[in-house]
C-alpha cells in the first residue's frame, strides 16, 4: 500500500481491541475469589496483590471488572468495619482500574462510584481522603464522565474546598477535578460563589510545581469569558502580591512552558477585548502593530485562543486593512502622511503575517476565513528578512485542504516558493519547504506545476542539507511527490537521489528522517508494473537496505514501516522472486511472524499472503517453500489467537 503525510498510515494501525469476556482467566478469578475471604488480613492481602496484578495492565483491569471485582471493592470501601488500610488499599485499586479504558470508566460509573468516593472524603483519615481524591480525579477527567455529576449535591463543593487545607495531594487533585469540571458559566458560578478564587489563590506560590500548575489551570477555566471572575482575580493579592504580578512571574523564561501557556490564557482572557481593539483601523499605526503582534505570540500554540481571536470584533477582517499602506489619497494630498505609512507599512504587512499564521494554525474553519489573494500581494512587497513571516503565513494556511484546492492554485503560491527555494537563509527555507510539502499532497492542483518546475532536482538536493529539518522536509516532499505518480515520476527521484543518498538516509541517525525515507520508499513501491520495474532496476540495493533495518536496532515503527515495504515486494509480478530467492529475508520474515508485537506480527503476515497468492503463476512452488520453512506451522497457531486482526489473516485468501 502506497503511503502519504506522516507516513504512519498501514494494515497495521488500531489492531489490539481487548475486554473480550473470553480472555477471563483462572489467575483473575483467583484475584476476586480472595475478597470474600472471611479472614480481613486475606482480603487485605488479595486487595494489594490485586493492585500490583492491574498496574499498567489494561487486560487485567477489563477481566477484573467483567468478574465483579467493582461492586465488591466498593462494598468493601464502605464498610465502617473495614480497616482504613482496606479502605484505602480499596480506593487505589479502583483507581487503577479507572486509569484503564473509557469502557472501564463507564463500568465504574454503572456501579455508582463517584457518590461513594464522595462519602469517602468524610473520613479523618487523610491517605484514604488522599485516595479517594485521586481516584475522583481519575474518573472525573474522563470524556465519557459527565461533569454535573460533581454538582449535584450542594454541600460537595463546600466541603472539596474545606480539604484543599490537608495536604499538597488534595490541593493538587482537588483543582485538577475543578479545572476538568468547569464547563460553562453554571459552573463558574458555582464555584465562585463558594469562594474559590479566594481558597485556590494561595496555591498559586505553593512549594510544589503541581500544586501552582493545577491552580492555574483553575484559574484559567474559571474566568474563561467570565468578567465577574476576571474583575476578581484582578483585585486578589496573595502575600502582599497582586494575582496579575504573580501571573507575570509565571510567563518568565525560566519557568517550564506550560506555566508559561496556562499563565497567558489568564492574562489573555482579560487581556483580548482591549488586543483587539487594538487593531482596529482608528488607531495609531505602531498600537496596530503592537497589538496584532502581541496577540500572534499569545495565541501561537493554543487552539482555544485562537477560535476566542478569530471571532472577536471581526479581527481577521480588520487585519485586511494592514494592508492598504501606503494608500493612494496619502500619495495625493499629504506628503507627510505619505512618508509616515511608508515607514511602517512593512512593519503592518509583517504583523499581520505573524497574527494570520497564529490564527490558522490549527483550525481548518479559521483558515478558510482568511483572503488568500491579499497576503500573496502583500508578500510581493516583502524584503528577503521578512519574507519568514510571510512565509510562515502561507505554511499555516496551506494546512487547509480547501486553500490548497482554490487559493493555492488560483494565485500560483508555488511560484514565489520555488523562487526563495532557490537561495534563502536556512530559517527561510525552513518554513518554505514545510509549505511546499503540503503543495505536493496529491489532491493539490499545485502538485503538477511544482514538478514541471525542476522540484525534484530541488528537492534532492535539499536531503544532502546538513540542516535536520531541512533534510526532513526534502525526503517529507519527495514522499509526497511520489504518491500515486506516474512512473516516469518515480525514476526521476531515484535517480535525482542516487543510491548512495538513498543509503546515507536510512542510516540517518535521526528517526523523522529515517521513516520519512522509508515512507518514500513504499510510495514508491505501488502498483505492480511500477514495483517490478524499480526491484529490476535498484532491487539489489533495497533489498540491502530492508535488511540492514531490520537487523539493525530500531524502534516498532520504523520496523513494521520495512515490513510493510517488503509486502508491497512480494505483491510484484517478478519483483516476489527477491524475495522467495533470499533466505535470509525469508527467516526475518518468520521471525516477525512470531514476533511479540502484533503490529509488527500483522506486517509479515502481509508479506506472506502476498507471496503465496493462489491465483499468480509460481504460487504452489512458494507455498511448498514457506510450508519446507515451517512458515504454515505458524499460520496455523496464529488462528489460534486472540486478537482477530491476525486471526482474519491466517492463510487468509489463499487457503
Amino acid at each position: 500500500q502506497p503511503c502519504i503525510l506522516e507516513c504512519l498510515p498501514s494494515p497495521t494501525l488500531d489492531l489490539l481491541k481487548r475486554n473480550n469476556k473470553s480472555e477471563v482467566t483462572a489467575s483473575s478469578r483467583h484475584y476476586v475469589d480472595r475478597l470474600f475471604d472471611l479472614d480481613p488480613q486475606k482480603v487485605l492481602q488479595g486487595v494489594i496483590d490485586m493492585k500490583n496484578a492491574v498496574i499498567g495492565n489494561n487486560k487485567q483491569k477489563a477481566n477484573l471488572i467483567v468478574l465483579g471485582a467493582v461492586p465488591r471493592l466498593l462494598y468493601l470501601l464502605q464498610q465502617e468495619t473495614s480497616s482504613t488500610e482496606l479502605r484505602t488499599e480499596c480506593a487505589v485499586v479502583l483507581g487503577s482500574l479507572a486509569m484503564g479504558t473509557e469502557n472501564n470508566v463507564k463500568s465504574l460509573l454503572d456501579c455508582h462510584i463517584i457518590p461513594a468516593l464522595l462519602q469517602g472524603l468524610l473520613s479523618p483519615d487523610l491517605k484514604f481522603i488522599e485516595a479517594c481524591l485521586r481516584c475522583l480525579r481519575t474518573i472525573f477527567i474522563s470524556p465519557v464522565t459527565p461533569e454535573d455529576l460533581l454538582y449535584t449535591d450542594a454541600t460537595v463543593i463546600s466541603h472539596l474546598m474545606a480539604l484543599l487545607s490537608r495536604s499538597q495531594y488534595t490541593q493538587e487533585y482537588i483543582c485538577q477535578i475543578f479545572s476538568h469540571c468547569c464547563k460553562g458559566p453554571d459552573h463558574q458560578t458555582i464555584l465562585f460563589n463558594h469562594g474559590a478564587v479566594q481558597n485556590i489563590a494561595h496555591l498559586l506560590v505553593s512549594t510544589s510545581y503541581k500544586v501552582r500548575m493545577q491552580a492555574l489551570k483553575c484559574f484559567s477555566v474559571l474566568a474563561f469569558e467570565n468578567p465577574q471572575v476576571s474583575m476578581t482575580l484582578v483585585n486578589v493579592s496573595v502575600d502582599g502580591e497582586l494575582l496579575p504580578q504573580i501571573f507575570v512571574k509565571m510567563l518568565q523564561r525560566d519557568k517550564p512552558i506550560e506555566m508559561q501557556l496556562t499563565s497567558a490564557k489568564c492574562f489573555f482572557i482579560k487581556t483580548l477585548p482591549c488586543l483587539v481593539r487594538m487593531c482596529s483601523k482608528d488607531r495609531l499605526l505602531e498600537e496596530r502593530v503592537e497589538g496584532a503582534e502581541t496577540l500572534a505570540y499569545l495565541i501561537e500554540t493554543d487552539v482555544e485562543l485562537q477560535r476566542m481571536a478569530s471571532i472577536t470584533d471581526h479581527l481577521i477582517v480588520m487585519l485586511a486593512d494592514y494592508f492598504k499602506y501606503p494608500s493612494s489619497v496619502s500619495a495625493i494630498t499629504d506628503i507627510k502622511r505619505l512618508d509616515h505609512d511608508l515607514k511602517h507599512a512593512h512593519e503592518l504587512r509583517q504583523a499581520a503575517f505573524k497574527l494570520y499564521a497564529s490564527l490558522g494554525a490549527n483550525d481548518e474553519d479559521i483558515r478558510k476565513k482568511v483572503s488568500l489573494g491579499r497576503l500573496v500581494w502583500g508578500g510581493v512587497h516583502v524584503s528577503q528578512g521578512r519574507f519568514l513571516f510571510h512565509s510562515r503565513c502561507l505554511h499555516s494556511l496551506s494546512r487547509s485542504v480547501q486553500q490548497l484546492r482554490t487559493s493555492f492554485q488560483d494565485h500560483a503560491v508555488w511560484k514565489p516558493l520555488m523562487k526563495v527555494l532557490q537561495n534563502a537563509p536556512n530559517e527561510i527555507l525552513v518554513v518554505a519547504s514545510s509549505t511546499l510539502c503540503n503543495l505536493l499532497l496529491e489532491f493539490s492542483p499545485s502538485k503538477e506545476p511544482i514538478l514541471e518546475s525542476g522540484a525534484i532536482e530541488l528537492l534532492c538536493s535539499l536531503t544532502q542539507s546538513e540542516n535536520l529539518a531541512l533534510r526532513v522536509n526534502g525526503i517529507w516532499a519527495l514522499m509526497n511527490m511520489a504518491f500515486q505518480a506516474e512512473q516516469k515520476i518515480k525514476s526521476d527521484i531515484l535517480r535525482g537521489l542516487s543510491t548512495e543518498q538513498l543509503f546515507q538516509l536510512l542510516s540517518d541517525s535521526d528517526v523523522n528522517v529515517l521513516m520519512k525515507t522509508l515512507g518514500l520508499l513504499r510510495n514508491l513501491l505501488s502498483t505492480r508494473p511500477h514495483i517490478d520495474y524499480i526491484m529490476s532496476t535498484h532491487g539489489k540495493q533495497i533489498m540491502q537496505a530492508v535488511t540492514l533495518i531490520l537487523e539493525g536496532e530500531h524502534n516498532i515503527e520504523v520496523k513494521e514501516q520495512t515490513l510493510c515495504i517488503l509486502a508491497n515486494i512480494a505483491d510484484g509480478t517478478t519483483a516476489k522472486e527477491l524475495i522467495m530467492t533470499n533466505d535470509d529475508i525469508l527467516q526475518k520474515i518468520k521471525y516477525y511472524m512470531s514476533h511479540s508485537n502484533a503490529k509488527l506480527q500483522l506486517a509479515a503476515m502481509f508479506c506472506i499472503s502476498n507471496l503465496i497468492w493462489n491465483e499468480e503463476e509460481g504460487s504452489q512452488e512458494r507455498q511448498d517453500k514457506l510450508r519446507d520453512m515451517g512458515i504454515v506451522d505458524i499460520l496455523h497457531k496464529l488462528s489460534q489467537s486472540s486478537d482477530p486482526n491476525l486471526c482474519d489473516k491466517k492463510l487468509g485468501r489463499n487457503k
